[in-house]
């Protein structure tokens, strides 16, 4: 027998609990921590119909917030390769002035992408940085193909608008 919606409604507190846990021992970072145990639960939530509530939640919940936590420092160690390299690059070929306005632009993009949720920075990542099709990210994800686009398209709108915020100031 598959557990419910509502049955997982009623475990979804005490599981949070555990899963947070489980991400505060991963990262330093309290925010990444939050943001994992929150990716943990939207994967559990999204299905937890398919789990066969006679098995032991508890473990599964353990096991999605380890996954959950080694796949975004993963991501953040992806990303912060690529900002080294451009940083580099530009440190190569720039003059001091040019070199100075580089870093200065990666800082601001690096903050704007720390405000996209996690979902949202994956599949920002997934799409500009890796180079994904949407066919390839929903076989990635699990996210329907066509919600894809609309996605990545407004994680884009919100890394623009606080850049454009950002140099203003």
């Amino acid at each position: 027998m598959y557990m419910t919606r509502q049955e997982f409604e009623h475990i979804a507190a005490q599981l949070r609990q555990k899963v947070l846990k489980i991400s505060t021992q991963f990262f330093a970072s309290r925010q990444d921590a939050e943001d994992a145990a929150q990716e943990t639960m939207v994967q559990l939530w999204r299905y937890c119909e398919q789990i066969d509530a006679s098995r032991n939640i508890d473990a599964l919940a353990v096991r999605v917030a380890k996954n959950c936590c080694v796949s975004m420092y993963r991501q953040q160690q992806h990303t912060a390769d690529i900002n080294q390299q451009t940083l580099k690059n530009a440190a190569t070929d720039a003059s001091p002035q040019q070199q100075l306005e580089a870093k200065d632009t990666q800082r601001m993009l690096n903050e704007a992408l720390s405000l996209l949720k996690p979902r949202e920075r994956e599949l920002f990542d997934m799409r500009a940085v890796m180079g994904l099709s949407n066919d390839e990210i929903s076989s990635q994800t699990g996210i329907p193909k066509t919600s894809i686009a609309p996605m990545v398209s407004e994680a884009r709108k919100k890394v623009m608008a606080e850049l454009i915020k950002r140099m203003k100031q």
